[in-house]
């Protein structure tokens, strides 16, 4: 019998940051190009839409009117998935007697192995990233995503020194209409909470794991692990920042983005414009690799974990590496969309296309945005 081939023979891969598995099964498709091919796509939106209710001057959905802002510009988001003024939860009695004081009669309030509940209290912001209705990050110059990365630092630092009652700020960013995004202008969202959401708890606990068993850092360690083989599975890197495809990634096209240096969060960052540039500069050249690869605006949930804001112990701030995760659902084409149906909902993920053969696509892809050239061939026409 042959030795064992990653790039033909089915295998696991485990997740050490959240303690899960995911199944490679390469040998389905030796040809992941295979499928549907399509021509660039080349919506066109004006930069300013009058119906826009995140364009400077519009009026939003609360009735309020947005000012005429010239770069980022953060609001209360105006249907929140977290309200501030909501009462506590009652908890039940700790003498094992049932509080029953809740007015909902249809939840039994009893805490124990089966039907356990907590109130959670927050906020939630949505995030302009430019007066342009027209852009996207792929599309935006680096100073201008700069202003993002420094828009979400600011935000991060007010909520940890004005609500000490919020323990943890999820900025995101679901772009496109594949991921439930109902509005194009480039925006992102800031979701915060008295409770850390179950993702991030997940890493927390495996980085604070990881730290007790070897004195280090999970993130530090994988970082020079795959730099020392940039080759396999990194899809490009700066100073202070490197994109890569991570070695148990799930979606066909998923990467991180992780700080070289160990960084708890954006607060780590504040002090370096050079840093705050580096990830918005690779922040900005993986989402143009993306649109280039199917030459579309390539859809993604786009992610920040980084240190709570306030922690429980020492170690669980220090523990924190900062790093972003992108969670993209297209598989061959602009159309052709990976989903996590059958053995995948029952089972655990799958995918075909490898880590390794999905980091070389994307260093294959440009940085010179396929729109540029396009308008390039017209204007040589």
């Amino acid at each position: 019998m042959s030795s064992f081939d990653f790039n033909n023979d089915s295998h696991r891969r485990f997740n050490p940051l959240t303690k899960t598995w995911v199944l490679c099964s390469p040998h389905r498709t030796q040809r992941p190009w295979q499928g549907q091919q399509e021509g660039p796509q080349l919506e066109q939106r004006p930069i300013y839409d009058a119906t826009c209710y995140l364009c400077p001057g519009n009026k939003r959905a609360n009735g309020e009117h947005n000012p005429k802002y010239t770069s980022t510009f953060v609001f209360p988001n105006d249907y929140a998935a977290v309200k501030s003024d909501q009462p506590d939860y009652p908890q039940p009695k700790m003498n094992g007697i049932t509080n029953r004081n809740n007015n909902n009669s249809d939840m039994d309030d009893g805490q124990d192995d089966l039907f356990c509940v907590e109130g959670v209290r927050g906020e939630c912001h949505v995030i302009c990233f430019s007066p342009r209705h027209d852009l996207t990050m792929a599309e935006m110059t680096v100073d201008e995503v700069a202003l993002v990365v420094q828009q979400w630092t600011d935000s991060y630092k007010y909520i940890k020194q004005e609500r000490p009652w919020i323990r943890y700020v999820q900025i995101f960013e679901n772009k496109g209409a594949a991921m439930g995004c109902s509005n194009p202008h480039p925006h992102g969202q800031m979701w915060c909470t008295e409770r850390v959401p179950q993702e991030p708890q997940q890493e927390l606990v495996a980085f604070d794991e990881y730290q007790n068993k070897h004195g280090r850092c999970l993130l530090c360690d994988y970082v020079k692990r795959e730099l020392a083989q940039p080759e396999k599975r990194v899809v490009m890197e700066n100073d202070s920042f490197v994109c890569l495809v991570p070695f148990w990634a799930v979606w066909p096209f998923e990467v991180m983005v992780l700080s070289k240096r160990h960084c708890t969060d954006l607060l780590d960052l504040a002090d370096s414009k050079q840093e705050q540039d580096d990830l918005a500069d690779i922040l900005r050249r993986i989402a143009c690799r993306y649109d280039n690869l199917f030459e579309c605006s390539f859809p993604y949930s786009m992610g920040v974990h980084q240190a709570p804001t306030q922690s429980i112990n020492p170690q669980e701030q220090k523990a924190s590496h900062l790093h972003l995760h992108f969670y993209p659902p297209l598989l061959r084409s602009a159309t052709v969309r990976k989903f996590l149906v059958g053995f995948e909902m029952l089972g655990e993920p799958q995918r075909d296309l490898t880590p390794e053969q999905a980091a070389q696509r994307l260093r294959n892809c440009s940085e010179t945005h396929y729109k540029e050239k396009l308008k390039v061939s017209t204007t040589d026409i």
